[in-house]
């Protein structure tokens, strides 16, 4: 039974979308397997009015209406994969996915004998029991590093596993940017190269935790940052640590099957005031953006029927925004409930998590524009360009596939307003 509320809620109509109807004919040869040597001379797709047209990335802010304020992700991709060798000569890759234990980012990276994360294995049928071991060479260290990997327990497709190494001198970090190989999305068919290193982050990456890049980021140049801020536009960062889900197919027919990975956000308080302050002019670098600035829509919601809430309690569950009870309050209004619970907490960002899944059928709260790449047939990130364009998405995509557009993390973007 739905509550009768002054909208109708959204949620039968979502849920039963077809993913087959957000397919669509991707050749091999059209996904960018390495980007451009120069970032900002990849082509960018306006979309505006329902018109398409085309441009250089570079000269993004002839397009970006006047007054606008950027939100860029400043995640940075973390060195996620380790490669265990048994005894036997089998391999074992353990995938970082999140941390455990400590649970928060910023502290296990500091950790400096021990931590454990959730992590995907690998050749898991190899390894039935006992520790994995292998020996680090750490830049600077007289002797080896001996990490060790022990698995816990399992839960689904994942493994909480605990990682120890036998010198206290060194991080967690300093463990992986020695041991770690940095992951690349699989569609791209090849093993991480040390230009990955450099290619496949930001240049305003700052905060370590994404197993993938936010990848509308990887066009910026400083020469691009430095145009935009000498055209008065303005900018704002947010934390989305980008998890492995982000690749997951939806495999069901309808979208009411597939389960939306959660991912952590952290927005500071001068950012929540900032973003309120300009409603209806922020445009968001990538999708990672948007997730995270609708959520703070619904956040709002959540600490307004409980002003005492924990960071657990204000995660955003996948259907939250297509119940109508969900969407009385006005932006304004719900923004000011994250302010004034910060405030009250003497908190200066907010840290929680997202579940939200944007579909057609949803109604965008704060994003007015998005800058994007272009994504997988059949993904939930072709569902939010979907929402956003109103069912335009098709007319984009057969511009892009006509006139040479890159496709993918490596690929050329757009501007969609």
């Amino acid at each position: 039974m739905h509550i009768k509320t002054e909208k109708r809620d959204m949620v039968d109509d979502t849920q039963h979308i077809r993913i087959e109807d957000f397919d669509y004919d991707l050749p091999d040869e059209r996904i960018a397997k390495f980007p451009l040597q120069k970032r900002d001379e990849s082509k960018l797709l306006i979309y505006k009015n329902g018109s398409v047209s085309e441009s250089r990335f570079k000269h993004i802010t002839d397009y970006l209406p006047t007054g606008s304020l950027m939100v860029f992700n400043n995640t940075r991709v973390i060195q996620a994969r380790l490669l265990f060798r048994k005894q036997t000569g089998a391999q074992i890759e353990v995938f970082c996915l999140e941390p455990v234990k400590p649970h928060d980012y910023a502290l296990v990276f500091q950790q400096t004998q021990q931590c454990q994360w959730s992590c995907l294995v690998g050749n898991l049928k190899k390894w039935k029991e006992g520790v994995l071991t292998k020996e680090i060479h750490v830049e600077g260290a007289l002797e080896p590093v001996v990490l060790s990997a022990e698995k816990l327990e399992t839960k689904n497709d994942t493994h909480l596993i605990e990682f120890r190494w036998d010198n206290p001198e060194y991080t967690f970090a300093d463990i992986l940017d020695a041991a770690g190989v940095l992951p690349i999305p699989p569609y791209l068919h090849r093993e991480t190269e040390a230009s990955d290193l450099q290619t496949y982050q930001t240049v305003y990456s700052k905060i370590k935790g994404s197993v993938a890049a936010p990848t509308a980021g990887l066009h910026f140049t400083s020469e691009v940052l430095a145009d935009i801020d000498a055209q008065g536009i303005g900018r704002e960062e947010v934390t989305l640590h980008v998890g492995a889900g982000t690749f997951k197919p939806v495999k069901s027919d309808t979208i009411e099957g597939h389960e939306m990975h959660t991912e952590f956000i952290s927005v500071n308080l001068s950012s929540i005031e900032r973003i309120k302050a300009n409603l209806g002019h922020i445009i968001a670098v990538g999708t990672t953006s948007v997730r995270t600035l609708e959520s703070l829509y619904y956040i709002g919601v959540l600490l307004s029927g409980n002003p005492d809430a924990t960071s657990e309690e204000l995660v955003v569950k996948q259907w939250m925004p297509y119940e109508a009870r969900n969407n009385q309050l006005s932006v304004e209004v719900s923004l000011q409930y994250i302010i004034d619970y910060l405030k009250a907490k003497q908190c200066d960002k907010l840290v929680t998590a997202t579940q939200i899944i944007i579909a057609p059928g949803y109604r965008f709260k704060v994003v007015k524009g998005i800058v994007t790449n272009f994504h997988q047939p059949k993904s939930t990130l072709l569902l939010l360009i979907s929402a956003f364009v109103d069912g335009d998405w098709k007319k984009i995509y057969d511009y892009a596939l006509e006139h040479d557009f890159r496709f993918l993390s490596y690929g050329d973007s757009s501007l969609l307003l």
